[in-house]
This record gives structure tokens, sequence and C-alpha cells, in this order.
């Protein structure tokens, strides 16, 4: 495949050494120790899982480490053991219990902490709550909440009892809530009376009145009152949370799991088409995040940890949940859009907490970084040691802004990259003991086989675009699709034989780093030329003034297709003439003529998921179409898509 130019991206980052200090004081100790790990795990990953597993709590040991290939494997066979119990039991029983598990901050300033006593007692009353209406293993849970500390102790609770849980975002519409929980049907569904996003009330019990006529499966819908709003409760079907909870008592005993058994089904995100339900095993995806976020984030028991995603995406049972809890940490939650009622509520939190271990989106450092360094000026962010982040390529020039500026070069970046389906990030670096590397995804991580392949399966050279592919499995990768089992091995296992295809396109270079370029479906082609979208775009991020760049080709007669540019202005930055041609001198001058774009289109905002990822197949229907015909409320502002049509009405169609 033609490479276009993110070669001359990859050439111009350099190693960044991590400091020796900081690396001894890991849990492991030094840099050699980490790399003679990394390379015995991926050496004999059967022994690396079995150590790993044992370091966490279990009823019966397992029969065996690893049975089966790509795509039907099973980890831990035999073994009985809870996810709970690993995440909080296991801390309390060791005298942390008095330790802060939770720190809840809403958009409005209200605030709740939990010890790890408190949340094992709140998890333990809604356990018998849900057992209360027959829930046991193996049933179904739907939990259609914002971030509230509820919606962790529903998640806690289903684990504990061996209820099979779906998370739903609290943004979403009635049509896609509907379709989610037809095709899940759970038994119970919890839900709240509204949440607030950017000062406006979403009232969620309204939309689940809505829908809940036509999903014969739920029996009882369970409503926290989070704003005390007026509004029907069903007698027999609709309870009050805090009435279910005072009932309850605080003890509720653990089910026994064996770890190969479903905890989680969760739908890939997306605007258009049927959603998959990507199904996890419970205690795998405890087991592999555990030892993950230890090293992905340098965890120590005393940090205090902030995700910034959206329960709503896997991101943060991965890192807020199952990666930090197991680890024993502080994990932060906020209720809210990252920069309001100020644009610089991302930073009080982070000072307000003193939060040291962040885990974040590329979109959001973005965000930050079009703020300008004054806002910056106004905090003391010393505390931060360690930056971790998923979600989308991340640009050379917004890491070195993060590193130097945000970081002032005493902090660890770590890129990773990971799906749904891998439910964590295979590909990453262990913070404080890998090298960085500016705009890489990282390494082949622990206990993981990667590998970056032409369209028959064979590996390419350095430095050549290829399919990233997973060629053998580890225990949080995905088990089967939702009640599609053949649309499991369709969508996945049937590109490349023996393989995961994970649709993506990538490369390594010759320091064994990964570059996640974008999407299959992402990159385009211009007069027989590849282009992917993070070389064009990383080259708008060097432009002055860009805060957010999202790239798109659409059809061309002659050429097959071209690029057209969106990008968001940072503060203090407007539109001129000089700054398409700055665009456009960069791109041509860091890949070539052949990628000037066709338009450069300056937008208010950019449409994006909550956990930041720009929407790129939605601004492509909006050229090529001129309008979005899929369902937009999974957006975490859906009013954008109305703004970016309606500046574009303005414009000549292309």
């Amino acid at each position: 495949m033609d490479v276009g130019g993110i070669l001359q991206v990859v050439e111009n980052s350099k190693l960044i050494q991590p400091d020796e200090n900081k690396a001894k004081a890991t849990t492991i100790g030094s840099r050699k120790a980490f790399q003679e790990l990394l390379i015995a795990s991926q050496k004999n990953p059967e022994a690396f899982w079995d150590n790993v597993a044992r370091e966490l709590v279990w009823y019966k040991p397992w029969k065996k480490t690893m049975t089966g290939q790509l795509p039907d494997f099973r980890f831990f066979e035999g073994g009985i053991s809870n996810p709970c119990v690993n995440l909080i039991d296991r801390h309390v029983e060791a005298g942390a219990g008095n330790r802060t598990a939770l720190i809840w901050e809403g958009e409005n300033g209200d605030t709740t902490f939990f010890t790890y006593n408190m949340l094992l007692a709140e998890v333990n009353r809604f356990a018998n709550a849900l057992k209360s209406f027959g829930v046991s293993k193996g049933d179904c849970v739907a939990i259609y909440l914002p971030n509230l500390a509820e919606a962790f102790i529903a998640v806690l609770a289903c684990f504990r009892i061996g209820a099979v849980y779906n998370t739903i975002f609290s943004g979403y519409s009635e049509k896609s809530l509907k379709d989610r929980l037809t095709a899940f049907e759970p038994k119970v569904m919890v839900t709240a009376d509204a949440t607030q996003r950017r000062g406006k009330k979403i009232y969620l019990k309204e939309k689940v009145d809505q829908v809940i006529p036509e999903i014969p499966s739920v029996e009882a819908v369970i409503v926290v009152n989070r704003f005390n709003t007026d509004m029907d409760m069903q007698p027999g079907r609709d309870y009050w949370w805090e009435e279910l909870r005072l009932k309850m008592s605080m003890t509720c005993e653990p089910e026994h799991i064996e770890a190969n058994e479903p905890g989680i089904v969760f739908y890939t995100s997306g605007t258009t088409g049927k959603p998959k339900g990507v199904v996890h095993s419970g205690m795998a995806f405890v087991i592999q995040n555990y030892i993950y976020a230890k090293y992905h984030m340098a965890h120590q028991k005393d940090d205090v940890f902030w995700c910034s995603a959206d329960i709503g995406w896997l991101t943060m049972h991965i890192w807020g949940i199952a990666g930090a809890l197991s680890n024993g940490v502080t994990t932060v939650v906020y209720e809210g859009a990252p920069d309001y009622p100020t644009k610089d509520r991302f930073y009080q939190i982070m000072e307000k907490y003193r939060v040291n271990k962040l885990f974040t989106a590329p979109t959001a450092l973005r965000m930050l970084k079009s703020l300008g360094n004054e806002v910056l000026k106004k905090f003391d962010l010393s505390c931060l040691d360690v930056i971790s982040l998923v979600g989308e390529p991340f640009d050379p020039e917004t890491w070195h802004w993060t590193y130097e500026t945000l970081g002032k070069k005493q902090i660890s970046v770590n890129n990773t990259w990971g799906q749904t389906e891998t439910a964590g990030c295979p590909i990453a670096g262990a913070a404080w003991l890998t090298p960085m590397k500016p705009g890489s995804a990282g390494v082949q991580f622990l206990g993981a086989d990667v590998a970056v392949v032409d369209n028959d399966g064979n590996p390419v050279k350095p430095g050549t675009l290829g399919n990233l592919v997973i060629r053998k499995p580890f225990p949080m990768l995905c088990r089967t699709l939702w009640k599609e089992p053949e649309r499991y091995y369709q969508a996945y296992f049937s590109q490349v034989e023996g393989c995961y295809y994970a649709s993506d396109l990538a490369l390594i270079d010759n320091d064994g780093y990964i570059w996640v370029v974008g999407r299959s479906d992402d990159a385009f082609n211009v007069a027989g030329h590849r282009l992917s979208t993070m070389e064009m775009e990383s080259a708008v991020l060097e432009v002055e003034g860009v805060s957010e760049v999202a790239v798109i080709g659409i059809p061309d007669s002659i050429k097959g297709e071209v690029p057209v540019v969106f990008v968001r202005l940072s503060e203090g930055y407007d539109e001129s003439p000089s700054l398409h041609e700055n665009i456009s001198k960069s791109i041509v001058e860091q890949i070539g003529a052949i990628a000037r774009p066709k338009e450069i289109i300056v937008a208010e905002a950019l449409p994006k998921t909550v956990s930041g990822k720009i929407m790129r197949r939605l601004l492509k229907e909006i050229i090529v179409k001129g309008t979005v015909t899929g369902d937009i409320t999974g957006l975490e502002d859906p009013s954008t898509v109305n703004m970016l049509q309606n500046s574009l009405d303005a414009r000549t169609k292309i």
C-alpha cells in the first residue's frame, strides 16, 4: 500500500526516554524488569496470564489457563470467582476499607464521596434490590444512566450477583434506546428521572416510558431521583432507587461465577446501522484490565484517578471501574460537559481533587490546548503524573503540547489503541517504563500478539501501511456477539484467516512502535494514492490557530476521491484567506500536491461522541448528501450537526 506522507510523520517522531527515578518508583521497579516481563508474556502468554490471575481472589482454581484459539477460546477454564469481590471486597479485607474509592461531582457542583467500605455497602444493597425482582445469574439488566455514583453501584451489583449488564448512553434517543433494549431483552432496567448537560435537563424517564411498553422482557424499572422531577410512576413496574435501598440489607453473598461466563454486553457506538452487542466475560474483563491499568497508569494505592469518559461507553468500565478499582485507587466521576459552565472546568476538576492520573481522549486535550496557555497558568496542576488516552489517532503537535506545556515535561504521556471488542488496550506503553514516541499508539503490550498484514494475511515490512490484526486471543477479547454468533465470525474473522480483523490501518516503524492511522473506511484514494486521515490531520494541526481538524474523502469524477478539510479554530483566531493558504501549504509540504484539499471548511464545532471521537462519516454525509439521515443522539452535542448543515447551506455545494 502507498503510505503517502505518513512516513514523514513517523520519521520525525523521536523516542523520549522516561525518568529513571520515576521508573524505580513503579511497582516493578525498573525499565529492564518491565521489558523482561513484556518479552516473557509474549513468548509464553499462558504462563503470564496464569501468574496474573493468581494475584486475584478465587473460590476454585482453574483446570487450564488457555484453551482453543481464535475465534473460539477460553481462559481459566473451570475457575470460580467473582468480579465484584476483586474490585471491592479484596481491598476491604486487606484493611483498606476506609480508603476513598469514588469521588462524584455533578455539573452543578454537587459532590459525594464513597470509601471502599461505603461502596461495598451500597453495592450489596442494590444487589439485594435486584434479587428482590428475581434477578439471578445470567439474567439481563439494562443501565440507562449518566455519570452518577448509582451507575457505578449498579454495574458492581450486577457483577456481584452474576447478572449480565448493558449500559446505554444517557443521551440516546428513544429509537436508539428501543433498538438496544429490543436486542438485549433485559429483565430490569435502571434509569434516572433526569440528567444535566450544559445546564439543560435531559429527561431520561420520559424516554423510558415511551419505549418500555414495547419491551415485554422488562418487569421492573428502578429510577434514581436526581432532580426531584414530577413524573408518572407506574405502580407495580416503577420503583424509586432510594426507597428500595432503605429496605435492603448491606450484606449480600457474592455469586460464584465461572471465569468464562458472560458479564457484559456492550453495543458498539455508531449513528447508523444495527448496533453489535459485543459480549465480554466479566472475570476476564477484570483480570486483564487489572494488570493493564497497573502498567498503563503506573497505579499506586494513593492515586487520584480520573477517567473523563461517559459510563455509556466501555472506556469508563475499562479504566474507571475495572482498572481503577482492581488496583485499589480513588476514582473521580464527573457528570456533565468538560467545558461547562466555564471552558476551564476540566482544569478546575483536576486541581480541586489533585488528580495525578488522567485517562482521556485526544479531542479533550486538543480542546484544552485551544483555550490558550494563559488559562492554564491560573491552575496548579503540579499533581499530574500520568496522562493516558485512547479514542483516535493522537497528533504529534498536541502530544508535545500535552507533555511540554500541560505536563511541564514532568509527566508520562501514554497513547494507546483499543476497541470495544478488545475491552482494553493491547497496543500501548507502560507509564514511566516504556520510552514515549509522539504520535504512535505504543508497542505490542503484555500477552498480546498483534500484527500489520496485507490483504492476504502476510506481515508487511516496517514502514508499510497494512491491516491491523490480532493473531492470538487474550482474556478480555470479545467472545461473541449477543444472540448473533454468525455475525461475530463474519464481522471479525472472515477477512484474514485465523486472525481478529480490527478494520484499522496501521504500520510498524523500525523501533517496533505501532502507528494506527485511522479506520479502513476513513482512508481514501486520491488518483491512486492511499491517504490516511492521521497524516493529513497532523499536518493541519501544525498550522497556528487550528484547534481541531477532521479530513474526509469525497467522490471526484477525475481523481476518484479528493480531500475536504474541516477545522475548528482556537480562542482568538478568525477565518481568513491566509489561514486557508497556510493549511493547504502545510498539507502540500508534508504530504505532496496530491493531497491538496478540495475545500477547507471552518466550523464552530465538529460532531463528536461523548468519548471525544470526531464522527467523520457524518461530515461526509453532510457534504455528499446534504443531510444526515441516521440517529445523531449519541453525539456529545447533537446540535453541532444542524449548525454545520445550516452554515454549509450558504456555501457552494461541492
